[in-house]
């Protein structure tokens, strides 16, 4: 996909042309919505908390006697039904954390640019970098780029703070490292403004052509026929082990060097017994 590059003047100085399995990825809204859902749900913290009727404070004695006061009977003030009682079934703290597979992550990242970018809503720029943190030059590079009337993502490759704080004081614009993009801010805002080389690194997170992470590099593994030349070629230097069958008998011997005290004894006897026939 081809896109018109711009300077910060609103300039077109070329284009880029942005990886299609990327930018131009099949649209799927089921998973787009999983992960918004999921990642809605991780940003909540889960800390309400209700007193139920033995936490709250008060209600030990017995408000009146159970029988004779025409009253109906009543155990404790702090019942669920008396005003600054105890809640019934409220809210306890719970963890709202839902998991997603990484690769169905990437896919609806995958999708929310497919859809920016073919709704014309990603304008790449190619030096978005300030060397001093002023709001009007802000402005007025939102004005140049034709989005200032819009709600506005700038994403960059790293945290440049001169851009950070030019424009942190405008409510519609929100700056983000490349390394976080995620669902909730794509969706969320009309225009994306990417610097040139934080395109290069969202291609590279992104891409299906076996990048694992944000700067690893999937290892390939070996090929079957590698993997069976090399077992071949260990093979060859192994010794086969010699047979220590003798007269078709086998031997009682440990592998290895046969015993030197054994040996010894059998001569010692084999004198013994000529020594005797003499005598």
């Amino acid at each position: 996909m081809l896109v018109t590059m711009k300077d910060l003047t609103g300039n077109q100085i070329g284009e880029v042309n942005l990886d299609d399995s990327v930018f131009s990825a099949p649209v799927n809204k089921t998973l787009m919505h999983q992960a918004l859902v999921r990642q809605l749900a991780n940003a909540r913290l889960g800390t309400h908390k209700t007193k139920g009727r033995s936490e709250v404070r008060g209600g030990g004695r017995k408000p009146w006697r159970q029988k004779g006061t025409g009253r109906a009977r009543q155990g404790s003030t702090r019942a669920p039904n008396w005003v600054g009682g105890g809640t019934v079934f409220g809210p306890q703290p719970r963890k709202y954390t839902k998991s997603m597979p990484r690769k169905m992550r990437r896919s609806a990242l995958r999708s929310a640019l497919s859809v920016k970018a073919t709704a014309g809503q990603i304008v790449i720029v190619d030096n978005l970098t300030m060397e001093t943190p002023k709001t009007k030059q802000m402005v007025r590079i939102l004005s140049a780029l034709d989005v200032a009337h819009e709600t506005v993502l700038l994403v960059m490759a790293e945290r440049d703070m001169a851009l950070v704080r030019s424009a942190n004081n405008l409510p519609q614009v929100k700056t983000l490292n490349a390394a976080y993009l995620n669902i909730r801010d794509l969706l969320g805002y009309d225009t994306v403004v990417v610097s040139s080389d934080a395109v290069a690194y969202i291609e590279a997170w992104l891409s299906v052509d076996g990048y694992t992470g944000h700067d690893e590099l999937i290892d390939e593994p070996e090929e079957a026929s590698d993997v069976t030349d090399t077992i071949d070629n260990d093979s060859e230097g192994i010794e086969e082990p010699v047979s220590s069958m003798e007269d078709g008998e086998p031997s009682d011997e440990p592998d290895g060097e046969p015993s030197a005290a054994k040996s010894e004894d059998h001569e010692a006897s084999n004198d013994n017994s000529s020594t005797s026939a003499e005598e």
